[in-house]
């Protein structure tokens, strides 16, 4: 499997999370209580799978391989996927702060949590989008099969160093029974 093909994979995996994520909303902007842990289980997926794994891939391996491939950082695809990030990051990191306070009983932060989260839903698909379809595609119009096998490897390693795969089979378990209560 190609490394873009892992990526999609993934992908995969956040979208049913970003359609969870969309449904928590509905609920909650509909006066539904909405267990407290359910909004912390979207944060820590988010930012352990999405972000500490899927992205750190991205960022660290498959993005500096495209440069060195004679992609450009600072314009054009990549440098519009690492500006999403960052910009994905201040939502996830509001939706993480309303979602504390919420635990601790302030339903005044639901409109600040459902506001973050669905403007993370929204810029995550066009996000996935692009990757998928224009960016995944170049880099393996471009990247050669040495490139593919050692980024194969690394992507491995990422898995195993940054979060371990109990944590992976952890947060894919808790996206699975997220998606059972939310039906998403």
């Amino acid at each position: 499997m190609k490394p873009t093909e892992q990526l999609v994979e993934e992908h995969e995996s956040i979208t049913v999370m970003l359609d969870i994520t969309a449904k928590v909303c509905d609920d909650l902007e509909s006066g539904q209580e909405v267990p407290s842990d359910h909004l912390e289980q979207i944060v820590e997926f988010i930012r352990e799978f999405a972000d500490r794994c899927h992205h750190r891939k991205e960022e660290d391996l498959l993005f500096s391989t495209m440069e060195e491939a004679g992609f450009s950082s600072e314009e054009g695809p990549i440098a519009v996927m690492l500006s999403e990030h960052t910009v994905g990051r201040d939502y996830v990191k509001k939706m993480a702060e309303a979602a504390t306070s919420y635990r601790e009983g302030d339903r005044k932060v639901i409109p600040t949590f459902v506001d973050n989260a669905r403007g993370f839903v929204y810029l995550l698909r066009d996000h996935i989008y692009k990757e998928n379809n224009i960016l995944y595609p170049m880099a393996d119009s471009r990247l050669t099969d040495e490139d593919q096998s050692k980024l194969e490897r690394e992507f491995q390693r990422v898995n195993e160093e940054s979060i371990g795969l109990e944590k992976i089979e952890y947060l894919l378990g808790l996206k699975d029974k997220l998606k059972s209560v939310y039906r998403a």
